[in-house]
């Protein structure tokens, strides 16, 4: 199970670790840390240092309530930061966070390896066609609506029936485009209520039908520190514990904040499968 970044051929029947690097003001958990270059190659150094594959930039915050950032902006924030990322690690795998393709194509001409976009093409219509020139590995999520909207649509005859119908539909126009590296992401959070979250991570592994590589980002969301009765800061136990789940339900990526955990999770939960 690989996909091409850049001519390496990256192989996720290993798990992997995506480290997460927010360039936003108000990202639920690191809004507004990594502002400055310093900030951004600090960040990054750590990253990779302690063990992740792929470094996941983002430039518009996808959480509910999260200001609106023009296209413009959005690029003004990220494309210095691959820049000067690039500069100082050329051989990092850049995974770009947006719905927007004219962000994602920016970011893969300036040395992206992938993109990661929350909508699956559904809030930009030239999206698919834009991967499908570009030839990068594609991650696509599920949600329903907007970050703005998401929560109202929860509203499910079926979760993971409805979640995997929505894969099959959007897989078969990636392939019908010559999409060729996709990867997918159930979207904990996302159109999601707390007990819902916790079906879907109950029967991630049915995921696996899709014989796609999958990605899972729950790292300090809300399902845990809701559940827990405590709040962001004190979710890093929680994060683990359920990425160590996730991992046992076949997990491919696992999208964190706390890199060298998320690391560790995957090396115990390695040795366990020998």
């Amino acid at each position: 199970m690989t996909i091409n970044c850049k001519g390496r051929l990256v192989d996720l029947s290993n798990p992997t670790v995506m480290g997460i690097l927010n360039i936003t003001p108000d990202s639920f958990f690191d809004g507004g840390k990594y502002g400055s270059d310093a900030e951004i190659l600090n960040r990054a150094e750590k990253i990779l240092s302690e063990g992740a594959t792929f470094i996941d930039l983002g430039g518009y915050s996808s959480r509910p309530g999260a200001d609106f950032v023009s296209e413009e902006e959005e690029i003004s924030r990220l494309r210095p930061a691959i820049e000067i990322v690039l500069k100082a690690f050329p051989d990092a795998l850049l995974s770009i966070d947006t719905f927007r393709s004219k962000v994602a194509k920016m970011s893969v001409e300036c040395g992206a390896a992938l993109v990661n976009d929350i909508s699956a093409g559904f809030l930009d219509d030239d999206m698919l066609d834009v991967i499908a020139g570009l030839q990068v590995p594609y991650v696509m999520m599920h949600m329903r609506g907007t970050p703005a909207t998401m929560q109202r649509f929860t509203d499910y005859d079926d979760l993971v029936k409805d979640v995997l119908f929505y894969f099959s539909e959007r897989i078969a126009k990636a392939r019908r485009l010559g999409i060729n590296d996709l990867i997918i992401d159930p979207g904990f959070g996302f159109s999601k209520t707390l007990a819902q979250n916790y079906e879907l991570l109950h029967k991630l592994e049915l995921l696996q039908m899709s014989e796609l590589p999958v990605l899972v980002g729950i790292s300090r969301k809300s399902m845990i520190y809701k559940l827990l009765e405590t709040n962001v800061e004190k979710a890093l136990n929680g994060t683990t514990v359920l990425n160590t789940i996730a991992l046992s339900k076949g997990a491919n990526i696992l999208r964190v904040h706390d890199v060298r955990e998320a690391v560790e999770a995957v090396k115990i939960f390695e040795a366990t499968m020998r």
